[in-house]
């Protein structure tokens, strides 16, 4: 069955439903969708566990003990950042980039489904999976790595709620500048390349000279890679905390806002 039809199926078992049966109907047709698109699918499962491997070499340049992390627990909170940025951020640009193409968010508008709905009921698949994978790191470390457990998994979750909303409303954001399903891959470049140097995926915050740490304090992740960071291994202070959780916030509700302003609903003719 075309996308198209799988989501105007959905849309027609959510017609008078409760908002979350139609957030249901729409969630599992766009799990249907992403299980049938093998390369999405395998960006999802496999590349972000890749990853954690691959930037192994890269961390074990570094002098990690000037924070107080080894190279397994910096491998592993630098590989809850890629889930969030692959399995979210580079997924949902390309679903809701074909929806929009394929005339599926135009149909689905004609219901009674509301925006946000449609928006969340597409993110649903990539944020369940995005979810599990993180789960899977904590108990892959603190089981087959020997690792001390998340010292603060208050923080360790704000972070990843705060990480999931952000990359879910800037996929929406980059969608609107997407022509195409294979453009996607150009589009969502700039957002994985400073995410990965700078916001602290690969090279900590506090590693990187002053007047560079103050530039990439302000970039979407950062906030959310440090309230990570201290979750899992703790010590972090009061001051760079709320630091930390002010800027995931204040990048979530930018980003949904430029998701009411920006984002588009027919296609790019």
């Amino acid at each position: 069955m075309p996308a198209n039809g799988t989501a105007n199926g959905a849309a027609n078992r959510a017609a008078g439903t409760t908002a979350l049966g139609r957030l249901a109907a729409l969630g599992r047709a766009e799990l249907t969708l992403l299980i049938r698109n093998r390369t999405a699918l395998t960006v999802a499962l496999v590349m972000p566990l890749v990853m954690v491997f691959a930037i192994q070499t890269s961390l074990e340049r570094l002098d990690l003990e000037k924070v107080g992390m080894s190279l397994a627990e910096a491998s592993l909170t630098a590989g809850i950042g890629m889930v969030l940025i692959m399995v979210v951020h580079v997924n949902l640009v390309s679903a809701y980039t074909a929806r929009r193409e394929e005339l599926v968010l135009k149909r689905l508008r004609t219901g009674e489904i509301s925006d946000p709905e449609i928006l969340a009921g597409t993110a649903l698949p990539a944020v369940g999976i995005a979810l599990a994978q993180c789960v899977l790191l904590v108990v892959a470390g603190t089981v087959a790595m020997d690792l001390a457990a998340p010292a603060r998994p208050d923080l360790l979750l704000a972070g990843i709620v705060l990480g999931v909303l952000v990359c879910v409303a800037l996929a929406a954001v980059t969608s609107a500048v997407t022509r195409t399903v294979e453009s996607a891959q150009i589009t969502t470049m700039p957002m994985f390349l400073i995410s990965l140097g700078g916001s602290g995926l690969l090279v900590p915050v506090s590693l990187m000279p002053d007047g560079m740490a103050r530039i990439c304090e302000l970039l979407p992740l950062t906030g959310v890679m440090t309230l990570i960071r201290a979750g899992w291994l703790g010590g972090a202070d009061g001051r760079d905390l709320a630091v930390a959780a002010i800027g995931a916030l204040v990048w979530a509700a930018v980003s949904v806002f430029a998701v009411q302003r920006w984002f588009r609903w027919e296609p790019r003719r």
